[in-house]
């Protein structure tokens, strides 16, 4: 039986970070992991679907502007194939970095699914039958999350498929129905439609990105309907029913009943806990009525000694939530004080075409929570490095507190708009007012001079506005 201080169940981007987090502040630490290091985010989700949109984003561009940029081309041709390849190289190439920080870092590695024996015990079943249990002073539960299975849409790997069989896909349908228009969706309907898929959408709330403000979604429905992405908005899916070519979805919306037909179904309607199964009830961790993981503001569950991080607790299902949450757990079991983390405040990212990015709140969502607020608006249709790229679609809206002048949220559309929201997550974290950011100096001409003008509007008095 070996002794550990931490045995971490799981290596996704919690579980590896807060690993090596508490290696780096010389603890004695192992992993648990059944199937990869890296989690699903390196191997089949964040990583290997960013690979895969870069390719589209190229064919989009090579398939619709390229004449503009004054490219002439015969026989051309796009071989998904090759883009699939590229996607596993890139995350091959970051699993090994992985392997090698943790070997870095002298943590162990034990493969097998993990199990909670007792408040200071780890079973591991491997693949082979056999067990082992480590003994170890705190258990972190890292385990993540599956995609939810609605009874009827069992994925089957050819015509009914989760996000898992969508990223191993060597060769796409013609066409496809994607069920749920959150994130996962609208990135591989952002995908599949750039190499010609015949791509509808499917989301049974009033618009795509649920979660996002309304002028988001709308702005990136206009630009998925201009790329010839069919949205079902507010429609429920009754059935989905195999056919000999492909499936038939069955649909009840606003306009009535309505039939689809087409050669697969991608479900994306959200993630269930991995919770089950590992030993909880044996311990007595307390979940929700979803399973999901109850955890403080320490990352400490109700048992003393066990912890969790990251999905399984269901806080923000996000990899950089899952790996902060994975530092401030290790910080706190080595003994130093926990910073709070603001969920509400930290960055989402959906890496569409155009992107659309945010944090905080909406600016319904901030009235409604009884804030006096304005808006500073600017589009990217004035902006001339958007201009330059091709890309003018989209804007930035920052929503400000009346009373002091900070931030309240951002809702971003536009060019790697993603890349724009640490300077304001900064700002809102230590206080700074929008006349903070509107007098910070921007290079010209680059994409973040928006954030510059949308201060400058949320004062009313924006230069290019």
């Amino acid at each position: 039986m070996d002794n550990f201080d931490v045995v971490v169940i799981g290596s996704g981007p919690g579980g590896y970070v807060s690993a090596i987090r508490a290696a780096q502040l010389g603890l004695k630490v192992a992993i648990v992991e059944r199937k990869a290091l890296g989690g699903v985010c390196l191997n089949i989700g964040c990583i290997p679907s960013k690979a895969l949109l870069r390719n589209a984003e190229l064919v989009y561009l090579m398939r619709t502007q390229a004449a503009e940029f004054g490219i002439q081309a015969e026989n051309l041709t796009f071989d998904y194939v090759a883009a699939y390849k590229r996607s596993r190289q890139v995350s091959d190439r970051l699993t090994k970095g992985v392997s090698f920080l943790i070997k870095k870092n002298n943590i162990s590695v034990i493969e097998g699914h993990g199990e909670v024996a007792s408040p200071r015990e780890v079973l591991i079943r491997t693949a082979d039958g056999s067990t082992q249990t480590v003994s170890t002073r705190n258990i972190v539960l890292a385990t993540g999350a599956h995609p939810t299975i609605i009874p009827g849409m069992e994925p089957d790997g050819e015509k009914i498929l989760d996000y898992e069989d969508a990223i191993l896909l060597q060769q796409l349908p013609k066409s496809a129905v994607i069920i749920g228009g959150g994130a996962v969706g609208v990135e591989f309907a952002t995908v599949w439609s750039a190499y010609g898929v015949e791509v509808h959408i499917v989301e049974m709330l009033p618009h795509i990105l649920p979660a996002e403000d309304d002028e988001a979604a709308a702005e990136l429905s206009k630009a998925f309907r201009k790329r010839g992405v069919k949205i079902h908005a507010g429609t429920k899916v009754q059935s989905v029913q195999k056919t000999e070519t492909g499936v038939e979805v069955q649909l009840e919306g606003e306009k009535g009943a309505e039939t689809l037909t087409a050669e697969a179904v991608l479900v994306a309607v959200g993630f269930k806990p991995n919770s089950a199964n590992i030993g909880l009830e044996k311990v007595g961790v307390a979940v929700d009525q979803r399973g999901f993981v109850q955890v403080d503001e320490r990352m400490a569950t109700n048992v003393p000694s066990i912890w969790a991080i990251g999905d399984v607790t269901g806080k923000l299902l996000l990899a950089h939530t899952a790996s902060t949450m994975g530092i401030i757990c290790a910080e706190v079991i080595a003994g130093l004080p926990a910073r709070k983390l603001d969920y509400r405040m930290i960055p989402r990212a959906t890496y569409t075409q155009p992107q659309v990015a945010s944090f905080g709140y909406t600016e319904k969502q901030a009235q409604e929570a009884g804030y006096n607020v304005r808006t500073g608006k600017f589009p990217f249709m004035a902006n001339g490095k958007a201009l330059g790229y091709g890309e003018p679609a989209g804007y930035i809206k920052l929503v400000v507190n009346e009373h002091n002048s900070q931030l309240l949220g951002a809702s971003l559309v536009g060019p790697d708009v993603s890349e724009l929201l640490p300077e304001l997550t900064l700002a809102q974290a230590n206080g700074l007012t929008v006349e903070a950011i509107a007098q910070n100096i921007h290079a010209h001409p680059t994409l973040s001079e928006v954030l510059m003008e949308a201060a400058e509007a949320a004062k009313g008095h924006a230069v290019h506005l």
